[in-house]
Protein backbone atom coordinates (compact mmCIF):
# COMPACT_ATOMS: atom_id res chain seq x y z
CA UNK A 1 0.00 0.00 0.00
CA UNK A 2 1.33 3.15 -0.98
CA UNK A 3 1.02 4.79 2.25
CA UNK A 4 2.76 2.70 4.09
CA UNK A 5 5.44 2.82 1.58
CA UNK A 6 5.98 6.62 2.43
CA UNK A 7 5.63 5.97 6.06
CA UNK A 8 8.12 3.58 6.00
CA UNK A 9 10.43 5.97 3.88
CA UNK A 10 9.61 9.07 6.23
CA UNK A 11 10.85 6.61 9.20
CA UNK A 12 14.35 6.03 6.87
CA UNK A 13 14.70 9.85 7.34
CA UNK A 14 13.73 10.36 11.03
CA UNK A 15 15.83 7.37 12.11
CA UNK A 16 18.94 8.52 10.06
CA UNK A 17 18.19 12.42 11.87
CA UNK A 18 18.19 10.01 15.09
CA UNK A 19 21.75 8.53 14.34
CA UNK A 20 23.13 12.29 13.97
CA UNK A 21 20.87 13.38 16.98
CA UNK A 22 22.97 10.13 18.84
CA UNK A 23 26.61 11.01 17.51
CA UNK A 24 25.53 14.43 19.06
CA UNK A 25 24.76 13.49 22.28
CA UNK A 26 28.15 11.31 22.17
CA UNK A 27 31.06 11.58 20.26
CA UNK A 28 30.62 14.66 18.28
CA UNK A 29 33.95 17.24 18.18
CA UNK A 30 32.67 20.64 19.32
CA UNK A 31 33.65 22.33 16.75
CA UNK A 32 31.32 20.36 14.49
CA UNK A 33 27.68 21.11 16.32
CA UNK A 34 27.10 24.02 14.31
CA UNK A 35 26.94 22.35 10.73
CA UNK A 36 25.13 18.97 13.14
CA UNK A 37 22.12 22.00 13.49
CA UNK A 38 22.04 22.32 10.13
CA UNK A 39 21.81 18.50 9.06
CA UNK A 40 19.27 17.56 11.54
CA UNK A 41 17.86 21.11 10.94
CA UNK A 42 17.33 20.14 7.02
CA UNK A 43 16.19 16.22 8.04
CA UNK A 44 13.46 17.74 10.19
CA UNK A 45 11.88 20.03 7.64
CA UNK A 46 11.93 17.50 4.47
CA UNK A 47 10.37 15.05 7.09
CA UNK A 48 7.38 17.54 7.73
CA UNK A 49 7.42 18.68 4.19
CA UNK A 50 6.33 15.16 3.26
CA UNK A 51 4.01 14.20 6.06
CA UNK A 52 2.04 16.90 5.10
CA UNK A 53 2.25 16.81 1.13
CA UNK A 54 -0.25 16.19 -0.96
CA UNK A 55 1.01 13.26 -2.13
CA UNK A 56 0.89 11.80 1.40
CA UNK A 57 -2.79 13.25 1.91
CA UNK A 58 -3.64 11.66 -1.74
CA UNK A 59 -2.36 8.48 -1.24
CA UNK A 60 -4.09 8.62 2.43
CA UNK A 61 -7.48 8.97 0.71
CA UNK A 62 -6.76 6.43 -1.38
CA UNK A 63 -5.84 3.41 1.46
CA UNK A 64 -8.81 5.08 3.58
CA UNK A 65 -11.29 4.21 0.34
CA UNK A 66 -9.65 1.20 0.19
CA UNK A 67 -9.91 -0.32 3.33
CA UNK A 68 -12.10 2.07 5.49
CA UNK A 69 -11.72 4.03 8.65
CA UNK A 70 -11.33 0.81 10.96
CA UNK A 71 -7.51 0.07 10.44
CA UNK A 72 -6.02 0.94 12.90
CA UNK A 73 -2.91 2.37 11.20
CA UNK A 74 -5.03 4.56 8.91
CA UNK A 75 -6.59 6.18 11.76
CA UNK A 76 -3.56 6.77 13.55
CA UNK A 77 -1.90 7.74 10.58
CA UNK A 78 -4.68 10.09 9.41
CA UNK A 79 -4.99 11.77 13.16
CA UNK A 80 -0.83 11.89 12.55
CA UNK A 81 -1.34 13.91 8.88
CA UNK A 82 -4.86 16.34 10.77
CA UNK A 83 -2.51 17.44 13.49
CA UNK A 84 0.66 18.21 11.00
CA UNK A 85 -1.18 19.39 8.19
CA UNK A 86 -2.40 21.92 10.59
CA UNK A 87 0.71 23.60 11.09
CA UNK A 88 2.34 25.99 8.56
CA UNK A 89 5.78 26.29 7.87
CA UNK A 90 6.03 29.42 9.02
CA UNK A 91 4.79 28.48 12.52
CA UNK A 92 7.14 25.91 13.13
CA UNK A 93 9.90 28.22 11.90
CA UNK A 94 9.00 30.64 14.49
CA UNK A 95 8.33 28.24 16.80
CA UNK A 96 11.98 27.08 16.21
CA UNK A 97 13.35 30.45 16.32
CA UNK A 98 11.19 30.75 19.32
CA UNK A 99 12.76 27.60 21.65
CA UNK A 100 16.31 28.53 20.50
CA UNK A 101 15.99 31.83 21.86
CA UNK A 102 13.92 30.73 24.92
CA UNK A 103 16.98 27.96 25.71
CA UNK A 104 19.85 30.22 25.64
CA UNK A 105 17.58 32.75 27.90
CA UNK A 106 16.50 30.11 30.29
CA UNK A 107 20.32 28.71 30.72
CA UNK A 108 21.08 32.76 31.25
CA UNK A 109 18.25 33.06 33.86
CA UNK A 110 18.65 29.35 35.50
CA UNK A 111 22.40 30.83 36.18
CA UNK A 112 21.57 34.16 37.29
CA UNK A 113 18.80 32.83 39.28
CA UNK A 114 16.26 36.03 37.82
CA UNK A 115 13.26 34.69 36.10
CA UNK A 116 12.63 37.96 34.54
CA UNK A 117 15.43 37.14 31.97
CA UNK A 118 13.37 33.95 30.49
CA UNK A 119 9.75 35.61 31.26
CA UNK A 120 9.52 37.23 27.58
CA UNK A 121 10.86 34.20 26.15
CA UNK A 122 8.12 32.02 27.77
CA UNK A 123 5.43 35.02 26.75
CA UNK A 124 6.44 34.26 22.94
CA UNK A 125 6.19 30.26 23.76
CA UNK A 126 2.53 30.41 25.27
CA UNK A 127 1.94 32.07 22.58
CA UNK A 128 2.67 29.75 19.93
CA UNK A 129 1.10 26.92 22.19
CA UNK A 130 -2.16 28.76 22.28
CA UNK A 131 -2.15 29.13 18.37
CA UNK A 132 -1.15 25.92 17.84
CA UNK A 133 -3.75 24.37 20.24
CA UNK A 134 -6.41 26.10 18.49
CA UNK A 135 -5.10 25.32 14.69
CA UNK A 136 -5.16 21.78 16.23
CA UNK A 137 -8.94 21.70 17.57
CA UNK A 138 -9.93 21.01 21.57
CA UNK A 139 -13.07 19.89 23.30
CA UNK A 140 -12.50 21.11 26.91
CA UNK A 141 -9.28 23.74 27.41
CA UNK A 142 -6.48 24.62 25.14
CA UNK A 143 -4.21 22.36 26.98
CA UNK A 144 -6.19 19.49 25.91
CA UNK A 145 -4.66 19.73 22.47
CA UNK A 146 -0.86 20.25 23.76
CA UNK A 147 -0.89 16.76 26.09
CA UNK A 148 -2.58 15.07 23.02
CA UNK A 149 0.70 15.82 21.21
CA UNK A 150 2.47 13.64 23.94
CA UNK A 151 -0.60 11.44 25.46
CA UNK A 152 -3.35 10.54 22.62
CA UNK A 153 -6.86 10.94 23.42
CA UNK A 154 -5.97 11.83 26.83
CA UNK A 155 -8.25 14.82 28.21
CA UNK A 156 -6.82 17.16 30.34
CA UNK A 157 -9.58 16.43 32.45
CA UNK A 158 -8.79 12.73 32.96
CA UNK A 159 -4.84 13.40 34.17
CA UNK A 160 -6.39 16.15 36.69
CA UNK A 161 -9.13 13.65 38.10
CA UNK A 162 -6.24 11.00 38.49
CA UNK A 163 -3.75 13.63 39.98
CA UNK A 164 -6.28 15.58 41.83
CA UNK A 165 -7.56 11.93 43.47
CA UNK A 166 -3.84 11.28 44.34
CA UNK A 167 -2.36 14.15 45.59
CA UNK A 168 -3.80 13.74 49.63
CA UNK A 169 -2.96 10.82 49.77
CA UNK A 170 0.40 10.85 48.18
CA UNK A 171 1.11 14.12 50.14
CA UNK A 172 0.87 12.47 53.84
CA UNK A 173 2.46 9.20 52.37
CA UNK A 174 6.05 11.23 51.27
CA UNK A 175 5.70 13.66 54.57
CA UNK A 176 5.49 10.18 56.87
CA UNK A 177 8.41 8.30 54.40
CA UNK A 178 10.50 11.35 54.69
CA UNK A 179 10.18 11.17 58.41
CA UNK A 180 10.80 7.64 58.59
CA UNK A 181 13.72 8.18 56.63
CA UNK A 182 15.72 11.26 58.42
CA UNK A 183 15.85 7.44 61.53
CA UNK A 184 17.45 5.29 59.32
CA UNK A 185 18.49 6.76 56.35
CA UNK A 186 22.38 5.23 55.78
CA UNK A 187 25.00 6.35 53.80
CA UNK A 188 27.02 4.10 51.35
CA UNK A 189 30.84 3.24 51.68
CA UNK A 190 32.98 5.50 50.51
CA UNK A 191 34.47 5.30 47.27
CA UNK A 192 35.85 5.19 44.53
CA UNK A 193 33.32 2.98 42.98
CA UNK A 194 35.19 1.89 39.31
CA UNK A 195 33.85 3.40 36.29
CA UNK A 196 34.83 0.58 34.62
CA UNK A 197 33.29 -2.45 37.17
CA UNK A 198 30.04 -0.18 36.72
CA UNK A 199 29.97 -0.37 33.12
CA UNK A 200 30.59 -4.69 33.15
CA UNK A 201 27.89 -4.55 36.15
CA UNK A 202 25.49 -2.74 34.55
CA UNK A 203 25.91 -4.26 31.19
CA UNK A 204 25.16 -7.88 33.14
CA UNK A 205 22.15 -6.90 34.91
CA UNK A 206 20.83 -5.32 31.43
CA UNK A 207 21.40 -8.27 29.76
CA UNK A 208 20.15 -10.34 32.04
CA UNK A 209 16.36 -9.09 32.24
CA UNK A 210 16.55 -9.18 28.16
CA UNK A 211 18.33 -6.80 26.75
CA UNK A 212 20.05 -7.82 23.42
CA UNK A 213 23.36 -6.66 22.55
CA UNK A 214 23.41 -7.58 19.56
CA UNK A 215 20.60 -5.06 18.69
CA UNK A 216 22.03 -2.14 20.71
CA UNK A 217 24.92 -0.65 23.35
CA UNK A 218 25.62 1.37 26.36
CA UNK A 219 27.29 4.87 26.05
CA UNK A 220 28.34 7.65 28.16
CA UNK A 221 27.02 10.69 28.24
CA UNK A 222 25.92 14.18 30.52
CA UNK A 223 22.56 13.11 30.18
CA UNK A 224 20.89 9.72 30.24
CA UNK A 225 18.32 8.49 27.29
CA UNK A 226 16.96 5.93 24.68
CA UNK A 227 17.00 6.06 21.05
CA UNK A 228 15.99 4.34 18.54
CA UNK A 229 18.07 4.39 15.52
CA UNK A 230 16.10 1.30 13.57
CA UNK A 231 14.28 -1.61 14.11
CA UNK A 232 17.27 -3.77 15.10
CA UNK A 233 19.04 -0.56 16.60
CA UNK A 234 18.51 0.89 20.13
CA UNK A 235 21.24 3.08 21.56
CA UNK A 236 21.23 3.01 25.50
CA UNK A 237 23.37 6.03 28.22
CA UNK A 238 24.15 6.87 31.24
CA UNK A 239 26.33 8.89 33.46
CA UNK A 240 28.88 7.58 35.90
CA UNK A 241 29.92 8.68 39.54
CA UNK A 242 32.54 6.86 41.17
CA UNK A 243 31.17 7.79 44.92
CA UNK A 244 27.75 6.23 43.84
CA UNK A 245 27.16 3.13 41.44
CA UNK A 246 23.94 3.05 41.74
CA UNK A 247 23.58 5.87 39.71
CA UNK A 248 23.97 4.52 36.73
CA UNK A 249 22.76 1.47 37.37
CA UNK A 250 19.42 3.09 37.75
CA UNK A 251 20.04 5.37 35.07
CA UNK A 252 20.66 2.08 32.66
CA UNK A 253 17.69 0.17 34.37
CA UNK A 254 15.74 3.04 33.42
CA UNK A 255 16.86 3.22 29.57
CA UNK A 256 17.06 -0.79 29.38
CA UNK A 257 12.62 -0.03 30.64
CA UNK A 258 12.60 2.24 27.53
CA UNK A 259 15.26 0.07 25.21
CA UNK A 260 12.98 -3.23 25.87
CA UNK A 261 10.01 -1.63 24.70
CA UNK A 262 11.84 -0.51 21.38
CA UNK A 263 12.92 -3.79 20.60
CA UNK A 264 9.40 -5.38 21.30
CA UNK A 265 7.58 -3.38 18.65
CA UNK A 266 6.43 -5.41 15.74
CA UNK A 267 9.86 -4.92 13.68
CA UNK A 268 7.77 -5.67 10.02
CA UNK A 269 5.86 -2.40 11.47
CA UNK A 270 8.96 -0.23 12.02
CA UNK A 271 7.67 3.26 10.57
CA UNK A 272 4.13 2.41 10.72
CA UNK A 273 2.07 3.01 13.77
CA UNK A 274 1.23 -0.57 14.87
CA UNK A 275 4.98 -0.38 15.28
CA UNK A 276 5.34 2.98 16.89
CA UNK A 277 5.05 3.58 21.01
CA UNK A 278 1.78 3.93 21.90
CA UNK A 279 2.60 7.00 23.95
CA UNK A 280 5.23 9.05 26.88
CA UNK A 281 3.24 7.72 28.98
CA UNK A 282 3.12 4.11 28.25
CA UNK A 283 6.87 4.47 27.23
CA UNK A 284 7.55 5.58 30.75
CA UNK A 285 5.64 3.10 32.28
CA UNK A 286 8.10 0.36 31.06
CA UNK A 287 11.65 2.70 32.25
CA UNK A 288 10.01 3.09 35.61
CA UNK A 289 8.29 -0.26 35.64
CA UNK A 290 12.56 -1.81 35.57
CA UNK A 291 13.84 0.63 37.34
CA UNK A 292 11.76 0.93 40.37
CA UNK A 293 9.98 -2.15 40.52
CA UNK A 294 12.37 -4.39 39.60
CA UNK A 295 15.32 -2.78 40.41
CA UNK A 296 14.70 -1.23 43.39
CA UNK A 297 12.77 -4.63 45.22
CA UNK A 298 14.43 -6.66 47.99
CA UNK A 299 14.38 -10.04 45.75
CA UNK A 300 16.11 -8.34 42.96
CA UNK A 301 19.36 -7.33 45.42
CA UNK A 302 19.16 -10.66 47.36
CA UNK A 303 19.92 -11.97 43.62
CA UNK A 304 22.27 -9.07 42.71
CA UNK A 305 23.94 -8.20 45.86
CA UNK A 306 26.95 -10.75 45.82
CA UNK A 307 27.97 -9.79 42.43
CA UNK A 308 28.08 -5.80 43.05
CA UNK A 309 30.23 -7.00 46.07
CA UNK A 310 32.35 -8.85 43.88
CA UNK A 311 32.72 -5.88 41.34
CA UNK A 312 33.04 -3.38 44.37
CA UNK A 313 34.64 -4.78 47.55
CA UNK A 314 33.97 -2.62 49.90
CA UNK A 315 30.47 -3.48 49.82
CA UNK A 316 31.26 -6.49 51.47
CA UNK A 317 30.97 -5.26 54.97
CA UNK A 318 28.20 -3.62 54.23
CA UNK A 319 24.68 -5.36 55.12
CA UNK A 320 22.04 -5.64 52.37
CA UNK A 321 19.78 -4.25 54.46
CA UNK A 322 21.47 -1.46 54.98
CA UNK A 323 22.05 -1.55 51.11
CA UNK A 324 17.84 -1.40 50.62
CA UNK A 325 17.51 1.53 52.85
CA UNK A 326 19.65 3.51 51.40
CA UNK A 327 17.91 2.91 48.02
CA UNK A 328 14.36 3.41 49.77
CA UNK A 329 15.48 7.11 51.09
CA UNK A 330 13.30 9.56 51.02
CA UNK A 331 13.89 13.49 51.62
CA UNK A 332 12.05 16.42 50.49
CA UNK A 333 14.28 18.02 47.81
CA UNK A 334 13.67 21.69 45.49
CA UNK A 335 15.12 19.63 42.42
CA UNK A 336 12.68 17.13 40.87
CA UNK A 337 15.41 14.98 39.09
CA UNK A 338 17.21 14.37 42.80
CA UNK A 339 13.63 13.37 43.94
CA UNK A 340 13.08 9.70 45.32
CA UNK A 341 9.72 7.30 44.46
CA UNK A 342 7.93 9.09 47.13
CA UNK A 343 8.15 12.60 46.67
CA UNK A 344 8.82 12.51 42.98
CA UNK A 345 5.04 12.63 41.76
CA UNK A 346 4.96 15.80 43.97
CA UNK A 347 7.12 17.68 42.01
CA UNK A 348 4.90 16.24 38.76
CA UNK A 349 1.60 17.49 40.32
CA UNK A 350 2.77 20.93 40.72
CA UNK A 351 4.37 21.71 36.72
CA UNK A 352 0.99 19.96 35.51
CA UNK A 353 -0.73 22.47 37.23
CA UNK A 354 0.82 25.75 36.68
CA UNK A 355 1.70 25.14 33.02
CA UNK A 356 -2.34 24.09 32.93
CA UNK A 357 -2.92 27.59 34.14
CA UNK A 358 -0.17 29.28 32.09
CA UNK A 359 -1.93 27.69 28.73
CA UNK A 360 -5.32 28.33 30.20
CA UNK A 361 -4.92 32.04 30.29
CA UNK A 362 -5.63 31.99 34.32
CA UNK A 363 -1.98 32.57 35.28
CA UNK A 364 0.14 35.24 33.88
CA UNK A 365 3.75 34.56 33.16
CA UNK A 366 5.08 37.34 35.71
CA UNK A 367 2.86 35.32 38.51
CA UNK A 368 4.65 32.12 37.49
CA UNK A 369 7.49 32.33 41.00
CA UNK A 370 4.97 33.60 43.56
CA UNK A 371 2.43 30.82 42.26
CA UNK A 372 5.43 28.17 41.92
CA UNK A 373 6.72 29.13 45.28
CA UNK A 374 3.52 28.67 47.07
CA UNK A 375 2.32 25.23 45.77
CA UNK A 376 5.32 24.18 46.69
CA UNK A 377 5.40 25.31 50.09
CA UNK A 378 1.68 23.86 50.41
CA UNK A 379 3.03 20.36 49.06
CA UNK A 380 6.23 20.29 50.45
CA UNK A 381 6.51 22.37 53.33
CA UNK A 382 9.04 24.55 52.27
CA UNK A 383 9.80 27.16 49.62
CA UNK A 384 12.84 26.88 47.53
CA UNK A 385 15.43 29.21 47.98
CA UNK A 386 15.77 30.88 44.72
CA UNK A 387 14.29 30.96 41.08
CA UNK A 388 16.98 28.29 40.15
CA UNK A 389 15.97 25.92 42.66
CA UNK A 390 12.04 26.78 41.85
CA UNK A 391 10.10 27.87 38.57
CA UNK A 392 13.85 27.58 36.93
CA UNK A 393 15.32 24.46 37.11
CA UNK A 394 13.49 22.53 33.75
CA UNK A 395 14.58 23.17 30.29
CA UNK A 396 11.04 21.61 29.17
CA UNK A 397 9.25 24.80 28.89
CA UNK A 398 11.98 26.72 27.64
CA UNK A 399 11.71 24.01 24.27
CA UNK A 400 8.51 24.16 24.14
CA UNK A 401 7.57 21.39 25.85
CA UNK A 402 4.27 22.07 27.34
CA UNK A 403 1.93 19.72 28.19
CA UNK A 404 4.82 16.75 28.77
CA UNK A 405 5.26 16.94 32.41
CA UNK A 406 2.07 14.93 33.46
CA UNK A 407 3.26 12.14 31.48
CA UNK A 408 6.14 11.02 34.01
CA UNK A 409 3.31 10.28 36.50
CA UNK A 410 1.17 8.97 34.32
CA UNK A 411 3.96 6.59 33.87
CA UNK A 412 4.60 6.08 37.17
CA UNK A 413 0.93 5.38 37.42
CA UNK A 414 0.96 2.95 34.21
CA UNK A 415 4.07 0.99 35.63
CA UNK A 416 2.42 0.02 38.87
CA UNK A 417 -0.49 -1.35 37.39
CA UNK A 418 1.12 -3.28 34.92
CA UNK A 419 3.40 -5.05 37.32
CA UNK A 420 0.35 -5.75 39.14
CA UNK A 421 -1.72 -7.45 36.63
CA UNK A 422 1.55 -9.34 35.23
CA UNK A 423 1.74 -10.89 38.41
CA UNK A 424 -1.53 -12.40 38.33
CA UNK A 425 -0.01 -14.84 35.58
CA UNK A 426 1.56 -17.71 37.51
CA UNK A 427 4.33 -18.18 35.47
CA UNK A 428 5.45 -14.20 35.93
CA UNK A 429 4.95 -14.51 39.16
CA UNK A 430 6.88 -17.40 39.96
CA UNK A 431 9.85 -15.69 37.86
CA UNK A 432 9.55 -12.70 40.09
CA UNK A 433 9.84 -14.68 43.45
CA UNK A 434 13.36 -16.19 41.89
CA UNK A 435 14.17 -12.57 40.27
CA UNK A 436 14.16 -14.37 36.86
CA UNK A 437 12.84 -11.47 34.28
CA UNK A 438 12.24 -12.77 31.74
CA UNK A 439 8.81 -14.29 31.91
CA UNK A 440 7.49 -10.88 32.81
CA UNK A 441 8.89 -9.43 29.97
CA UNK A 442 7.42 -11.70 27.89
CA UNK A 443 4.31 -10.77 29.12
CA UNK A 444 4.58 -7.01 28.67
CA UNK A 445 6.11 -7.98 24.87
CA UNK A 446 2.22 -10.07 24.72
CA UNK A 447 0.72 -7.44 26.63
CA UNK A 448 2.02 -4.01 25.92
CA UNK A 449 4.51 -4.12 23.29
CA UNK A 450 3.12 -6.02 20.37
CA UNK A 451 0.15 -3.59 19.77
CA UNK A 452 2.34 -0.58 19.33
CA UNK A 453 0.58 2.43 18.78
CA UNK A 454 -2.71 0.55 17.36
CA UNK A 455 -4.72 1.58 20.43
CA UNK A 456 -4.74 4.88 22.60
CA UNK A 457 -2.73 5.02 25.74
CA UNK A 458 -6.03 4.29 28.49
CA UNK A 459 -7.39 2.01 26.17
CA UNK A 460 -4.29 -0.28 26.15
CA UNK A 461 -3.77 -0.19 29.77
CA UNK A 462 -7.59 -1.20 30.01
CA UNK A 463 -6.67 -4.09 27.52
CA UNK A 464 -3.90 -5.08 29.32
CA UNK A 465 -4.70 -5.01 32.80
CA UNK A 466 -8.76 -5.01 32.93
CA UNK A 467 -9.01 -1.68 34.13
CA UNK A 468 -8.84 1.72 33.10
CA UNK A 469 -6.10 3.73 34.49
CA UNK A 470 -6.40 3.77 38.30
CA UNK A 471 -4.08 5.01 41.23
CA UNK A 472 -5.01 1.98 43.15
CA UNK A 473 -2.53 -0.30 42.38
CA UNK A 474 0.53 3.06 43.02
CA UNK A 475 -0.14 3.96 45.93
CA UNK A 476 -0.52 0.31 47.53
CA UNK A 477 3.42 0.51 45.91
CA UNK A 478 4.28 3.53 47.23
CA UNK A 479 2.50 2.54 51.05
CA UNK A 480 4.23 -1.34 50.80
CA UNK A 481 8.08 0.14 49.81
CA UNK A 482 8.08 3.29 52.20
CA UNK A 483 5.36 2.75 54.99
Amino acid sequence: MLIFEKARELAIIQSSAAVLGWDQETYLPPAAAGHRAQQLAWLSSRAHEIATSEDWKNALESAENERGHQDANLRELRREFDRASKISVELVARDSIASSLAKHAWADARERSDFSIFAPHLETLLIIAREKAELWGYEGEPYDALLDGYERGTPTAAVASLFDAMCPALKELAARAVEISALQSPSLPPGPFPVEAQKKFNAEVAAAIGFDFEAGRIDTTTHPFCTTLGPRDVRLTTRYMEADFTSSLFGVLHETGHGLYELGLPEADFGLPSGSAASLGIHESQSRLWENHVGRSRIFWEKWYPTAQEYFPQLRDFPLEQLLRYLWRAEFSPIRVEADEATYDLHILLRFEIERQMVNGTLAVKDVPAAWNERFRELFGFVPKDDRHGCLQDIHWSMGGLGYFATYTLGNINSAQLYAAAQKDEAVAQGIQQADYLPLLGWLRKSVHAHGASMDPAELIRHATGSAPTTEAYLAHLTSRYL
